[in-house]
C-alpha cells in the first residue's frame, strides 16, 4: 500500500477521517497476513513509511503506524502519505539463558578475563 490519504470530506467531520483512515491500514495489514507464507518463511513482515508528503515519508515501525495518524489528526493535516510493504520474515532462535552465559564466559576466558 502507497498512498496518500485525504482527511477533508464535505459531509464526513475530521475525527472520524482519522479514524476512517487507522480502519483502512488494519484492514489491509490484516489481509496481507492472511496470504500464504511462502516456502520456508516464518510471518509476514512490514517496511513502513510515514510522512505529510511522499517525499518527507521516514521508515517507522509498524507498531508506530496508529500513533502517526493520531499525530497527523491533532495536528490537523490536510493530507499524509504512508507506505506498507510485505515481505517475508524470518524468525532467528535467541539463545537460552544459561547457553548466554557460558558464551560470555568463554569469550571472556579468550581475552584473559576471568
Amino acid at each position: 500500500m502507497k498512498k496518500t490519504f485525504q482527511l477533508t470530506h464535505p459531509k464526513i467531520k475530521y475525527p472520524r477521517m482519522v479514524e476512517s483512515v487507522k480502519n483502512d491500514v488494519r484492514k489491509y495489514i490484516k489481509r496481507e497476513r492472511r496470504k500464504e507464507l511462502p516456502k520456508e518463511v516464518d510471518f509476514w513482515d512490514f517496511d513502513c513509511k510515514f510522512g505529510d508528503a511522499e517525499s518527507e515519508a521516514k521508515t517507522i515501525h509498524l507498531s508506530e503506524i496508529d500513533n502517526r495518524i493520531s499525530d497527523a489528526g491533532t495536528r490537523g493535516l490536510q493530507s499524509f502519505y504512508i507506505e506498507i510493504l510485505a515481505k517475508p520474515g524470518i524468525r532467528t532462535k535467541k539463545p537460552r539463558p544459561e547457553e548466554a552465559a557460558k558464551t560470555a564466559h568463554l569469550e571472556m576466558k579468550k581475552f584473559g578475563a576471568d
